[in-house]
């Protein structure tokens, strides 16, 4: 018989996989590798459900697993993947936006950022969370969320000022 704890993760898994799958989207630009994100997020997350569960902070930690082995993967090198420069067909349901061209755009040259500055914008503007929350889930002092915050939005816009046309000609 399955054990209580075991049937809460795989309800949870089950409920918040396409939530992480997306936020790990937003950070990679690629679904597949946003999958792997989301596997590796849900196998670490399971080894220590027994003690999140207690702490009531399971969504959060979830969160944090994902940022942390996203910034993780980035420092060290990866000799065998590239970057995927065409953003995939998306279901009209997977994440809704008011100007289909304008989210395009945005999803494109977030890849340009480096990916602390990438983790720092989908946790803060993505997934709103607070300037705090962001500084433990990437394990950097709130100094450095809200600095990479300006910079990352002023290096986004500056992308977007000059690539704008570029995605439509894709």
């Amino acid at each position: 018989m399955e054990a209580a704890w075991e049937r809460e993760f795989r309800e949870f898994a089950e409920a918040r996989q396409r939530d992480l799958r997306r936020s790990a989207y937003l950070l990679c630009g690629d679904w597949h590798e946003a999958q792997d994100l989301t596997q590796t997020t849900l196998m670490k997350l399971y080894v220590t459900w027994k003690r999140v569960r207690r702490r009531g902070a399971v969504e959060m930690e979830a969160r944090t697993i994902l940022m942390r082995t996203f910034v993780d993967q980035y420092r060290r090198p990866r000799a065998t993947e590239e970057p995927v420069r065409e953003v995939p067909e998306v279901r009209a349901g997977d994440a809704a936006a008011p100007e289909p061209e304008l989210r395009l755009v945005l999803q494109a040259q977030l890849m340009e950022l480096p990916p602390r500055y990438r983790a720092v914008l989908v946790l803060r503007y993505w997934e709103d969370w607070s300037v705090e929350q962001t500084a433990h889930a990437l394990r950097v002092s709130t100094g450095t969320v809200k600095s990479h915050s300006a910079k990352g939005l002023s290096r986004l816009r500056r992308l977007i000022e000059r690539g704008e046309g570029e995605v439509s000609r894709r």
